[in-house]
């Protein structure tokens, strides 16, 4: 649990700031980071999350969600909704296990979006996983701090169980992702690949692909080296 991270995206109400605070102090999670939060007081978040200090000292904030998953390996979204076109899990007491055992050689952030609408598409696009917590059809969106309480209960759940064997590689983190995705963008700029537009359909595909795959650092490296070299060869 020590070694994973909450990151709330665009969080709009300093309550659930406060109230996700308690619940990781209740569950052992001490890195939360923040993404163009609302403003807050200090004060206002220790009143919900009693001696939570050392999460306050710690706490990050970040500008952007890319900035924020620049060191990140493995993203866990979380969503309502259903996501056919992206790798789903529904059921969170399996994934636990999974995800603590990732998070012995990699760095893992438990993703959520704003209140209002959740993750939106540009930040899904950064998701190894999209996580449904199961909920009733009738009424489905989850207050945000209970969302993360319950799956921070499930992963301290996992964390008293054995665990599965480690993962075979560690994904590459999302700073060189980004690199690849703008190596992508000029190389098929600079190829006539792109013809209308700038290419974000297409850019939002491969982002995808390379999503799923989960290419280390060194794969990463690869592909980031054959791109500069094609964008060389087409400049000359």
């Amino acid at each position: 649990m020590q070694t994973l991270l909450l990151i709330l995206h665009r969080p709009q109400d300093a309550r659930n700031i406060g109230a996700a605070m308690r619940a990781m102090k209740n569950m052992g999670l001490c890195h939360l980071r923040l993404v163009a939060p609302v403003a807050y007081a200090v004060e206002e978040l220790l009143r919900i999350a009693h001696r939570s200090e050392d999460i306050i000292e710690t706490l990050e904030i970040f500008e952007d969600l890319p900035s924020a998953l620049a060191d990140v390996h493995y993203v866990v979204g979380t969503s309502e909704r259903m996501h056919p076109e992206r790798p789903m899990c529904n059921d969170v007491r399996a994934l636990a296990p999974e995800l603590l055992v990732r998070a012995q050689t990699s760095r893992v952030a438990l993703l959520f979006g704003p209140e209002d609408h959740g993750l939106d598409r540009a930040a899904l696009d950064h998701c190894h996983v999209v996580l449904r917590l199961p909920s009733t059809l009738d009424y489905p969106s989850l207050n945000l701090a209970q969302a993360v309480l319950l799956l921070l209960y499930e992963l301290r759940m996992a964390a008293e169980q054995p665990l599965p064997p480690l993962p075979a590689h560690t994904p590459a983190p999302g700073a060189d992702h980004e690199v690849l995705i703008q190596l992508l963008r000029a190389t098929m700029s600079a190829s006539g690949f792109v013809k209308a537009g700038d290419g974000s359909t297409n850019l939002r595909r491969l982002r995808g692909l390379f999503t799923r795959a989960q290419p280390n650092a060194s794969e990463i490296a690869l592909l980031n080296a054959l791109l500069r070299q094609i964008l060389s060869a087409l400049r000359r």
